[in-house]
C-alpha cells in the first residue's frame, strides 16, 4: 500500500505539472502569432473554460470504468495534444488546440485523487490528501520554473515536447506499477443507473459536501486573483523581475512544509470543517494584508502566511467531500469538485481583472467577496444542520 500511495503521488505531480508548465507561456505565445489582447486572455482562460467540462465528463466515466482508465485516456490523449502546439502558426489554431488541451486536460486530476481517495483508509483520509497536496505544491513550484528554463535554453517547440514525455511516463506508471483500484460498484449499481443519479443528487445536498464545492471555488478565486494582482503590483513597485516568482514559491514552500511534516496529522485529528474555517480566515486576512504593504519583506511575509492558510484548506476540503460521498459516487464528486477548481480560476483572474486593473483594489473586492460568501455559506449550514438535527429529534425542539 505505501508504494502505491507513492505512485498515485507522483501521478498527482505530474497531472499539476502539466497545468503549472503552460501557465508562464501560454500568453507569450498567443503574443508570438500576433494576437490581440482580447485573444490573448481568451487563449488563457479557454483552458480553464473547457477543463470544467472534462472535469464533470471525468467524474461520470470514473464511476463508470474506473479512475484507471479514465487517468490512462488522459494521459496520452493529453500527451498527444501537447505536441499540437509545435504545430500552431496562428490565434484560431492555438485556441482549437486550448479547447482540446483543456477538455483532455480535465480527465486527469479528479482521476489522480479519485484513486488516491480509494487506496486511503477512512482513518487517513486526510493525512493522504496532505501528502496528495504537497506533490501539487511541488508541481507549482517546479513547472514555471521548468518552463522558463526550457523556453529560454531550448524554445517552446521543445518545451512542448518535454511536456507531452513527462505526461507518457505518467502513463507508463499507471500501466507498470500495477496499481490496484477498488471502484466500489457493483453489478445492481450499474443496472440501476438513474436510482444512483438520485442517491448522488441527495448527496449533494449535505451541508458538508456542498462547503466542500464552495471552498474549491473560493480557494482558486483567491488563488486567481493572487496570480493576477502579485506580478503586477511587484513591478509597478519596481521590485526585481523574479521577486513575483519568488513569493509564490515562499507560499508554495510553506504549504509543502505543513503537508509533509508531522503537522498532518492534524488533517486527520482536527475535523475537517474547524480547519476549513481557520484557513478560509487565514487566506481573507493575507489577501487583504497584502493589499495593503507596500515592503518587499512584508509581502513575503504576507505570501507566507497565506501558504499556510492554503495548507489547511487544500486537504481538508478533500477530505471533507470524500468523508460525505459514497464510494461508487467518487468520481462524480471529484468531477464536480475540481470543476468548481477551474471555475474559481476564472472568476478570480479574468472576472476581477475585467472589472478592475487596480492591483490593490482587485485584492480587496476578493477579500471582500470570500469573507461575505464564506459567512453566507456558513450561516447556511448551520441552520440546515439545525433544522435536520430537529427533523430527526421532535422531541428536542
Amino acid at each position: 500500500m505505501p508504494k502505491t500511495k507513492w505512485l498515485l503521488n507522483t501521478l498527482v505531480l505530474i497531472c499539476f505539472m502539466d497545468l503549472f508548465i503552460q501557465l508562464p507561456v501560454m500568453g507569450p505565445l498567443a503574443l508570438s502569432l500576433g494576437a490581440g489582447p482580447f485573444q490573448i486572455g481568451l487563449a488563457v482562460g479557454m483552458y480553464s473554460l473547457t477543463n470544467m467540462i472534462g472535469n464533470m465528463l471525468a467524474g461520470i466515466w470514473i464511476d463508470r470504468f474506473g479512475g484507471k482508465r479514465v487517468l490512462l485516456v488522459g494521459l496520452f490523449a493529453t500527451a498527444g495534444i501537447l505536441l499540437l502546439y509545435t504545430l500552431v502558426s496562428q490565434p484560431g489554431e492555438l485556441l482549437t488546440v486550448r479547447v482540446l488541451h483543456g477538455l483532455s486536460g480535465g480527465l486527469l486530476v479528479p482521476s489522480a485523487f479519485t484513486m488516491v481517495s480509494r487506496v486511503a483508509s477512512d482513518r487517513d483520509q486526510g493525512r493522504s490528501m496532505a501528502l496528495s497536496g504537497a506533490a501539487v505544491g511541488v508541481a507549482a513550484i517546479l513547472g514555471p520554473a521548468f518552463a522558463g528554463i526550457m523556453k529560454a535554453s531550448a524554445g517552446l517547440d521543445w518545451l512542448f515536447i518535454a511536456a507531452s514525455a513527462l505526461l507518457l511516463s505518467g502513463g507508463g506508471v499507471v500501466l507498470l506499477g500495477r496499481i490496484r483500484e477498488d471502484v466500489g460498484r457493483s453489478r445492481e449499481q450499474d443496472a440501476s443507473s438513474s436510482r444512483a443519479k438520485h442517491v448522488f443528487i441527495a448527496t449533494l445536498r449535505n451541508p458538508s459536501a456542498a462547503m466542500a464545492y464552495y471552498g474549491a471555488f473560493a480557494l482558486m478565486f483567491a488563488m486567481g486573483a493572487l496570480t493576477y494582482s502579485l506580478p503586477l503590483k511587484a513591478e509597478a513597485l519596481d521590485l526585481p523581475d523574479q521577486a513575483a516568482g519568488l513569493m509564490l514559491s515562499v507560499f508554495g514552500v510553506v504549504a509543502i512544509s505543513l503537508f509533509v511534516l508531522p503537522s498532518n496529522r492534524w488533517f486527520d485529528r482536527v475535523p475537517p470543517l474547524r480547519l476549513c474555517a481557520v484557513g478560509g480566515g487565514i487566506v481573507i486576512v493575507s489577501l487583504f494584508a497584502l493589499s495593503l504593504t507596500g515592503l518587499q519583506m512584508g509581502m513575503y511575509v504576507v505570501m507566507a502566511v497565506y501558504g499556510l492558510g492554503f495548507a489547511l484548506l487544500f486537504p481538508s476540503l478533500n477530505a471533507l467531500l470524500v468523508s460525505y460521498v459514497r464510494p461508487e459516487h467518487k468520481g462524480k464528486a471529484f468531477g464536480m469538485f475540481y470543476a468548481f477548481f477551474s471555475l474559481g480560476v476564472v472568476a478570480g483572474s479574468s472576472g476581477l481583472s475585467a472589472f478592475t486593473g487596480d492591483y490593490d483594489l482587485t485584492l480587496r473586492i476578493a477579500s471582500g467577496f470570500l469573507l461575505a460568501t464564506c459567512c453566507g455559506v456558513g450561516l447556511w449550514g448551520i441552520r440546515r444542520a439545525r433544522r435536520e438535527s430537529k427533523a430527526m429529534n421532535p422531541s428536542t425542539g
